[in-house]
């Protein structure tokens, strides 16, 4: 079970201040919390891919870059690479670049963000969103997996001998994530290729997310890559902590009333009952993050998010003090417990590397 934070870098003014930080400043706090995951003892940093203000991170891969100089344990990945207004051609080439300045220590999340105006910006049409989601994949798959690509689709020009470069570090393309709220053509696609699916419940009812992530494993296992219980299934969620789940509450309420992505609809009390966001002491955030468990089933990956809302980075490293010394050791003690040996752990480089060798060895045995 990987544990990890992700990060939508929005520019978000302090409601308490009324300071709105700089991009620049927005920019270093992010490394600052990346680092500081690290250090906590979380497993993943995730960073999204935005276009256009309030936010800040547009190329996701450079900050990555960065933080792998930085940091020298923690996976980095993205929180949505955006799979239809991006060239897979740049995909490949540049996650398979983080690989190797990484050292391995990267995966993606494929989406199709939230951003309506971001298709005609990069050249494409917000109708075709499925279809671009799915022609750009199959593409970005050949490149990583093929040397030498032919290929001709709808959407780009046709390649002819084409060979992205560099190649992927050990011969093993990033592991992906495909991430959706609302679509089910792209959790059937991440079942069809036996990659993960990421479910970011952190607006919705559980039972919204619950429906595309029983499709996804009933659709994994009708392609067989086994059971529906061995699913790749990642998850998102929101959390703010302090010892007195009373003082979360006051501290966090001016935050959550004013922050325009919670759109000043729903009362705290409301949105907390009603998604998985969390306010209140660490027992509590322990108590409900368990539970997933007991709804969505046996999972992969829990990634939070924590730095939004116009929250000052000193409370945001905090926040991860108290996540990584207090609620995660037992959630992992807690989600460990039971579970099915057949299950399968959330895919690293290294157990990617490590399959691909047994199957090189299986096929050298098996010719004749």
């Amino acid at each position: 079970m990987q544990f990890g934070i992700f990060t939508v870098g929005d520019l978000t003014a302090n409601p308490t201040t009324g300071h709105t930080p700089t991009e620049h400043e927005r920019i270093t706090a992010m490394v600052a919390i990346a680092q500081k995951a690290e250090e906590v003892g979380l497993d993943v940093f995730a960073a999204g891919e935005h276009h256009n203000p309030p936010f800040v991170p547009s190329s996701p891969t450079t900050l990555l870059g960065y933080i792998a100089a930085k940091t020298e344990r923690i996976i980095l990945s993205t929180a949505t690479t955006l799979i239809t207004t991006n060239d897979p051609v740049k995909i490949a080439e540049d996650f398979a670049m983080l690989q190797h300045l990484s050292g391995g220590r990267v995966d993606l999340m494929l989406g199709r963000g939230n951003t309506g105006p971001v298709y005609p910006w990069f050249g494409q049409d917000l109708r075709q969103g499925i279809p671009l989601a799915l022609e750009n994949y199959a593409l970005l798959r050949r490149l990583w997996r093929e040397d030498v690509v032919d290929w001709e689709g709808q959407f780009r020009t046709p390649l002819r001998g084409f060979q992205s470069t560099p190649r992927p570090l050990d011969g093993v393309p990033p592991f992906v994530w495909h991430a959706s709220i609302r679509s089910p053509e792209i959790a059937e696609q991440a079942a069809f290729y036996g990659d993960g699916f990421f479910a970011n419940n952190i607006f919705w009812p559980k039972e919204h997310y619950l429906k595309l992530i029983s499709l996804y494993r009933a659709r994994f296992e009708h392609y067989g890559h086994g059971g529906a219980d061995q699913a790749i299934v990642g998850l998102g969620g929101q959390v703010f902590m302090r010892t007195s789940s009373q003082d979360a509450v006051d501290e966090f309420r001016p935050y959550f009333d004013n922050a325009p992505v919670y759109g000043h609809g729903p009362s705290l009390e409301d949105f907390t009952e009603q998604t998985p966001l969390t306010v209140g002491s660490p027992q509590q955030i322990i108590d409900r993050y368990a539970g997933m468990r007991d709804y969505f089933g046996d999972y992969q990956r829990q990634l939070f998010l924590m730095d939004h809302a116009g929250l000052p980075l000193k409370t945001v490293l905090e926040q991860l003090d108290i996540l990584g010394g207090e609620v995660v050791p037992v959630l992992r003690r807690e989600l460990a417990a039971n579970r099915p040996a057949h299950v399968p752990p959330a895919p690293t480089h290294d157990s990617l590397r490590a399959d691909a060798e047994t199957s090189r060895l299986a096929a050298s045995v098996a010719r004749p």
